[in-house]
């Protein structure tokens, strides 16, 4: 067909409302000129001209534009528009396009609307051709649809190089993930979309704990390098589950859609934070060990919109790195700014120092096979007056981010070897070395000059490492380990087994001692964990490298039994004793021969934990209110409800939307204990939360304003209307005592 034939004879009425035998109206010279300008304009490629028949179908397309396609007549004509091209759901400019169908059958005039070449293929093929298209609809006189008119151009190399440059202002050239503009955008977008759609959307945001000290110690490229990694390492994590996006310096963004599970979100949290803090292999056989935290908040419990959304996450962030780093934490609504509060708690521990009001406690660390005290571990600790027990796990990362651990590194050294100095000379004493403090050019310096002053024999002093202060320059921590063995003091990998890399530190550091981590202990007596034989690999291994081993964390007589079978040679925990301060010691050194012998549980169990918590509890249609007093993840002991008989199904009302389903499983007087019928999850900070909640989108259709989920109880009759029968239990006051 030609473009002469296509439009020679009866023309049906268009929507600009011409009408009629075009030949009849304008005369047959003019149509015969205007059919040799197409035909012209078809011949010198300036454009191309396309038509369609009312069912969709491609009915005319210049020969020209045919050949472009590289296609045969019979391969194009008769063939579905929608089969052969496609609109871009990336479009570079950032409008979202509706499908190709969608618009055809509006029937709405086409302006500039650019689609890709499809025949099939998928839009990640190699090869790509976009062309622009603009036509007309054409109705007859009935205003039957008859198909359309128009025209079209390729715009490959113009939108393929749109398509580099949107690509360059919206992914991170270094890792290849998407930037702060993109993700902003796409989070906007989804957030938008979800809200109608009544969908929920969790937001990850992580930053790299001790980045900096990479590109301090180690320079730029090998930070460039953790970089790239860790975003390969993210990838691999994440997977197609949502998308990651780099915002800028060591800070990452990650967007999953449709999950709001709390379990599900922590698990995939403790496996980046595990994953990530693995050491990075950088040039000239070195290695980079960083950390992550992480923070989450899921849209509509914690922000409807972008901006609520994210600045949840980010105060999830900084909660779990002000609880000592390598954690996650869910957003919850009694969030402080925490940059403000870290730096408030900085201000007060600097003041805290200089005041005096750090003290040292010390833990015994006993032989397995006569309870002896052969060392104290000395552990800091700090009551403020306004914060009460402010826990190391807080303040010392807050310390390393300044030069304060420094001088609170010195401040413990000095008195933690003044006070053995009153202790049996067959008791040494073990210091915790931070490694900021470590790196310091200073250190051995200040250890020769402590013991010097001190008068403490250097084997009595042991300092206390963990992997951390591998990271950066080899050689300098080399100088160091060497220097500080030749003063005579005791070297001890802390925390081995929770790293990556333990074995290859063991090959050049001379440590004297591994102390096991207490996550092993913690589940030594469980059938179907690995732990016990690990403590056996452990101790094996130090055995042959003629080291000694401490397994701590020990706090039930199984766990003893356990790795005592295992051939641990010294033991920590409380079983035998928490933290105590000097004088406590030296009580317990003056009552005689410096024994303590094990007192405690015969089982391990689990933590459960003990709390003064009002709730609700709704049974039927009402809402009565008590107290938990314990919390375990599958149950809890709660007072202030009488009369319940045991098999009775309650749902605990825990606040902020929490809803646990459970039943009665014993009731004296006003005490009953629950059973859930589905067990809690951690919430990253020691507590516990349900893994859903009731969502802000039932709240509004009760009747409640569309906003992040409010604070405090749902009962049921805000949600579903007053109750209507009488109540079945007595509500009992409860209080504190």
């Amino acid at each position: 067909m030609s473009v002469r034939s296509l439009f020679q004879g009866k023309s049906p009425r268009s929507d600009s409302g011409a009408s009629g035998d075009l030949a009849g109206v304008i005369g047959p010279e003019d149509t015969q000129k205007r059919l040799e300008v197409l035909e012209d304009i078809e011949q010198a490629g300036i454009g191309w001209l396309w038509a369609s028949d009312a069912d969709g179908r491609l009915i005319y397309l210049t020969d020209g534009a045919r050949e472009k396609l590289g296609k045969e007549r019979g391969e194009l004509l008769g063939k579905p528009i929608v089969e052969l091209f496609e609109t871009d759901p990336d479009n570079p400019d950032g409008a979202t396009q509706r499908p190709l169908n969608f618009q055809l059958k509006a029937h709405n005039k086409l302006n500039d609307l650019v689609v890709r070449f499809a025949d099939g293929k998928s839009r990640h093929d190699v090869k790509q051709t976009w062309w622009s298209i603009t036509a007309h609809p054409k109705f007859d006189r009935g205003g039957k649809f008859c198909g359309y008119r128009g025209h079209a151009k390729d715009v490959t190399v113009e939108y393929e190089r749109k398509i580099i440059d949107t690509k360059l202002a919206e992914y991170d050239s270094l890792t290849g993930l998407a930037n702060r503009h993109y993700m902003n955008k796409r989070l906007e977008s989804i957030l938008a979309a979800y809200r109608s759609a009544k969908r929920s959307c969790a937001l990850m945001m992580l930053d790299l704990d001790k980045f900096k000290q990479v590109n301090d110690t180690m320079g730029h490229p090998a930070g460039d390098s953790v970089l790239v990694q860790a975003a390969e390492r993210l990838r691999a994590i994440v997977g197609d589950r949502g998308e990651i996006g780099r915002l800028g310096g060591d800070e990452f963004q990650i967007i999953l859609p449709d999950l709001d599970d709390r379990g599900t979100l922590g698990e995939m949290a403790e496996k980046i934070i595990k994953i990530v803090s693995q050491p990075y292999p950088i040039e000239d056989e070195k290695r980079a060990v960083i950390g992550t935290s992480v923070g989450i908040a899921i849209a509509p419990y914690d922000g409807v919109d972008r901006e609520e959304l994210v600045k949840a996450s980010d105060l999830a962030l900084y909660s779990a790195k002000n609880g000592g780093r390598g954690q996650f934490r869910f957003y919850h609504a009694d969030l402080k700014d925490e940059e403000e509060e870290r730096q408030e708690l900085l201000d007060d521990l600097r003041e805290a120092l200089a005041q005096g009001d750090l003290e040292l406690n010390y833990q015994p660390v006993v032989r397995a096979t006569d309870n002896t005290v052969v060392c104290l571990e000395a552990l800091m600790r700090w009551h403020h007056e306004e914060r009460g027990f402010v826990s190391p796990g807080v303040f010392i990362p807050v310390a390393e981010e300044s030069d304060l651990i420094i001088q609170m590194g010195e401040w413990a050294l000095r008195q933690a070897c003044d006070d053995a100095k009153q202790w049996p000379s067959t008791v040494r004493v073990a210091v915790n070395v931070s490694a900021v403090q470590f790196a310091h050019k200073g250190f051995p310096e200040t250890v020769a000059n402590v013991l010097a002053q001190s008068g403490l024999d250097p084997d009595r002093l042991e300092l206390e490492l963990t992997e951390s202060v591998f990271l950066g320059d080899t050689d300098a921590a080399e100088v160091t380990f060497k220097t500080l063995k030749g003063l005579g003091v005791r070297l001890a990998l802390d925390d081995f087994g929770t790293g990556y890399s333990s074995l290859s530190y063991l090959r050049s550091a001379p440590f004297d001692k591994i102390k096991v981590d207490r996550s092993f202990v913690d589940s030594c007596t469980e059938q179907e964990k690995n732990s016990a034989k690990i403590i056996a690999a452990i101790v094996g291994l130090s055995n042959a490298l003629s080291m000694e081993t401490t397994v701590e964390g020990v706090e039930a007589f199984d766990q003893l039994k356990v790795v005592r079978d295992k051939g641990a040679s010294l033991i920590q925990g409380w079983l035998y004793a928490k933290a105590m301060p000097q004088e406590k010691i030296l009580e317990l050194i003056q009552s005689g021969e410096f024994k303590i012998e094990p007192e405690g549980p015969d089982t391990h169990r689990r933590e459960r934990r003990s709390m003064f918590r009002r709730i609700g509890i709704i049974h039927d249609d009402h809402h009565y209110r008590a107290v938990i007093r314990d919390l375990s993840t599958t149950g809890a002991r709660i007072d202030g409800i009488a009369g319940v008989p045991i098999g009775t199904p309650l749902v605990l009302d825990l606040g902020s939307g929490q809803l646990v389903v459970c039943e009665v499983t014993r009731s004296t007087d006003a005490m009953i204990a629950v059973e859930f019928e589905t067990p809690l999850v951690s919430d990253g900070a020691g507590g516990l939360v349900t893994r859903h909640r009731v969502s802000p989108y039932a709240l509004a259709a009760a009747g409640m304003p569309l906003t992040s989920l409010p604070q405090g109880s749902y009962p049921m009759e805000r949600m579903h209307g007053a109750a209507t029968s009488k109540p079945q239990f007595l509500e009992v006051q409860v209080g504190h005592g």
